[in-house]
């Protein structure tokens, strides 16, 4: 395997972990657990569990991606711009009905956040 290929299939997984590891702690909390979890008014279903750790562990690794080509210096660039993005991420869960959500939901963005700036990362 070339190392283009070990990298894309290396990233792939991680993008993959970054949308499973928050369905398996949504399944934990709301069917199992039984928490409610609502935000700014709304219902926080599956749906937006996915679609919300898919696009931006996409927009990271095409981010990652463009500044490799262009910088000596990517991924620290990155590192820092992902840090950045995901200690904003956490004024969504500010918005919570209940702590409980409130925590579930940060948990949410912590995971998705780790396993984002930790997987891509790697070389």
């Amino acid at each position: 395997m070339t190392t283009l290929t070990q990298t894309t299939s290396s990233r792939a997984l991680t993008v993959a972990a970054a949308v499973l590891a928050p369905v398996a702690l949504w399944i934990a909390v709301v069917p199992v657990a039984g928490i409610d979890l609502e935000a700014q008014g709304r219902r926080v279903g599956v749906a937006p569990v996915i679609i919300g750790s898919l696009l931006p562990a996409l927009a990271a690794w095409a981010l990652l991606a463009v500044l490799e080509r262009r910088t000596g210096r990517a991924r620290a660039i990155w590192t820092a711009v992902a840090v950045l993005a995901l200690a904003l991420s956490l004024g969504g869960p500010l918005g919570a009905a209940t702590a409980a959500a409130g925590a579930a939901l940060a948990a949410m963005h912590l995971l998705v956040g780790a396993i984002v700036i930790l997987g891509l990362r790697r070389r």
